[in-house]
């Protein structure tokens, strides 16, 4: 048989084909091609096979069949062993060396307006795929050209003699991400058409701007693990709720307690398990009118969440463990929030928030026994960016259990573990850097997202106070005016709690418009003698305090508790001003980034 080299060229994007036909002509390889290609390369004068020549068979079926055959791929695949020179020599066919072959532009023609399936069908490529397929499947023998911007340096390694092993590697790598590309471009593309809205593919109403359209949600394999029961999901809408949810399901799983919490901006505002609500927390929670709220943990827990931070959490999107009993969707029903994901809704629930907003209230169940794959990709830039998920299982009994002082301690109380839990966990999922402080089984103050840590602190300090100023009884015994809506009281009351009451007269007009008696500002000596009673408060940190001023500040609203990892260069002395402070600081192991 022959030694000369042969080359089969198929190509969609002709760009520096003739110089590529010129570089293989002068080394003497023999060049195979179909239709287009072929043609060009004869028009120019250079020396050109239709494929036809070594296949015995003409191109067919207008053109949907060229390369299928086991003269072109018995060429290309063929390893040099024994048993394949064999089989060659017994069908007369000769290996392929080189295969130069780009595909139809299927996304150019799916991404014109008004492209019908029959358009998108016509420009699915079936051999040129199996072309780069083979041809990268073989690359240690063949080398497999996808890219014309390769075709220089393939020409000058083509002159020196030989293509080296290392280029081969990166032509196949380029030649299986084009097919990859290409296959998931179909596959989107029906998904969008055959899939079902809703089932493994969900167009949403824009991303994350009105202006960012198209926009969707889909599964690559298998079923979507929510479903719409009301309403029709966004994109940030959709942040929130599969940041939230992963949330509610580990609180639920680590403390066997019904679980919530309230989301925006793909943090928590706040969140929390079902213990019994007090008297007094029933009225700063505002749900002292809630009937039925006393046997509901689920109740409970997003009366909590969303009573943390009532500022941070209007227009919410909430998520909640258990199936929404009738008194959690009378929470639900009267205060301001985009959205809602559980694992479930009884009939009478489900009425109730299907009139929200109009009836337009985003009410979404989630699949409690879904579990995501353990890798996760995201693009930014038009880069992919992949890494394990973050699976790490916080647990009270397993992860607070290094005291690193006072070094006599033995054990922690039940109820800070519980609390340790909730603002571990919350960080979790909240934007980095990121603080949490807790009490009662629910998240009191959260900083998330600042550059600083002694910032992301204060912040989460500061809530944490404001939270205990409404538990005065000069807040809770507000005369409020008839009529005056909840939203307003809660503005109102975040002004009289933070010492922030306006002092330009429209500014103190508007605020004091609500009150029927205007409650008298907190001065200093006030704020500071309430503020002194709360404690044992539990605080949570994503990542190390590098400086002794973190402690000082968790010192001043409460903080008995705190767990974070550790390996600062002031890991000493942040110790030591713990336990001058008499705060327990018990050594997280994980540092808990989320971004």
């Amino acid at each position: 048989m022959s030694q000369q080299k042969s080359a089969i060229l198929s190509v969609y994007n002709k760009t520096g084909l003739l110089d590529l036909a010129k570089g293989l002509n002068k080394h003497n390889v023999r060049l195979l091609a179909s239709g287009g290609t072929a043609k060009l390369i004869r028009e120019a004068g250079f020396p050109v096979e239709d494929v036809s020549a070594i296949t015995q068979a003409p191109e067919m079926l207008g053109g949907r069949v060229k390369t299928l055959h086991p003269a072109v791929h018995g060429g290309i695949l063929a390893r040099d062993i024994e048993s394949d020179e064999k089989d060659l020599a017994e069908q007369n066919i000769a290996k392929v060396d080189f295969v130069v072959c780009n595909l139809y532009p299927f996304k150019e023609t799916v991404n014109k307006v008004n492209v019908t399936i029959e358009e998108a069908v016509e420009e699915i490529d079936i051999g040129g795929v199996t072309l780069l397929r083979a041809a990268a499947k073989n690359h240690a023998r063949v080398t497999i050209l996808s890219d014309p911007q390769d075709y220089p340096e393939f020409l000058k390694q083509l002159d020196a003699g030989e293509i080296t092993a290392d280029a081969k590697k990166l032509y196949a790598l380029k030649a299986f991400e084009q097919t990859a590309d290409y296959d998931s471009a179909i596959s989107g593309f029906f998904r969008k058409q055959y899939a079902g809205n809703g089932v493994q593919h969900m167009t949403l109403r824009y991303g994350t701007n009105p202006h960012q359209k198209p926009a969707s949600a889909y599964m690559p394999q298998g079923k979507l693990p929510f479903t719409v029961r009301n309403g029709s999901p966004g994109y940030v809408n959709l942040l929130d709720a599969l940041n939230a949810w992963p949330l509610v399901k580990e609180l639920k799983q680590a403390l066997g307690l019904p679980a919530a919490t309230s989301f925006k901006h793909v943090s928590p505002a706040g969140a929390a398990v079902g213990v019994p609500l007090s008297e007094k927390e029933r009225k700063v929670y505002m749900v002292d009118d809630i009937a039925g709220i006393e046997t509901s943990g689920l109740a409970q827990a997003y009366a909590r969440a969303r009573g943390a931070d009532r500022m941070s959490s209007f227009g919410d999107i909430l998520a909640l463990s258990d199936v929404v009993d009738v008194p959690t969707a009378k929470i639900i029903s009267r205060e301001v929030s985009d959205g809602v994901i559980a694992a479930g809704y009884t009939p009478e629930a489900l009425e109730i928030l299907s009139k929200k907003k109009g009836g337009k209230y985003l009410v979404l169940e989630m699949d409690d026994t879904y579990v995501p794959a353990p890798e996760e990709t995201r693009t930014l830039y038009g880069i992919q960016l992949t890494q394990h998920r973050n699976d790490v299982v916080i647990s009270p009994q397993k992860t607070f259990n290094a005291v690193v002082t006072p070094k006599d301690l033995k054990s922690l109380p039940e109820s800070a573990l519980r609390d340790l839990t909730v603002a571990t966990i919350a960080l979790k999922y909240t934007q980095s850097n990121s603080v949490c402080y807790a009490l009662n089984g629910q998240v009191i103050g959260l900083g998330a997202g600042q550059q600083s840590r002694i910032h992301c602190n204060r912040l989460a300090g500061d809530k944490a106070d404001n939270w205990w100023m409404r538990f005065h009884d000069r807040v809770i015994g507000i005369k409020w005016k008839q009529g005056t809506k909840r939203a307003d009281k809660s503005n109102a009351i975040d002004l009289l709690c933070s010492g922030q009451t306006p002092r330009n007269d429209a500014e103190k007009a508007e605020y004091e418009r609500v009150f029927e008696e205007v409650p008298a500002p907190f001065t200093e000596e006030e704020r500071n003698a309430w503020l002194k009673n709360l404690s044992e408060v539990a605080v949570s940190s994503d990542a190390f305090f590098p400086f002794i001023d973190n402690v000082f500040r968790v010192a001043r609203s409460g903080c008995k508790y705190v767990a974070a990892p550790t390996g600062s260069q002031n890991d000493a002395s942040v110790f030591d001003t713990a336990e001058k402070l008499g705060i327990v600081f018990i050594e997280q192991g994980t540092r808990l980034f989320h971004h």
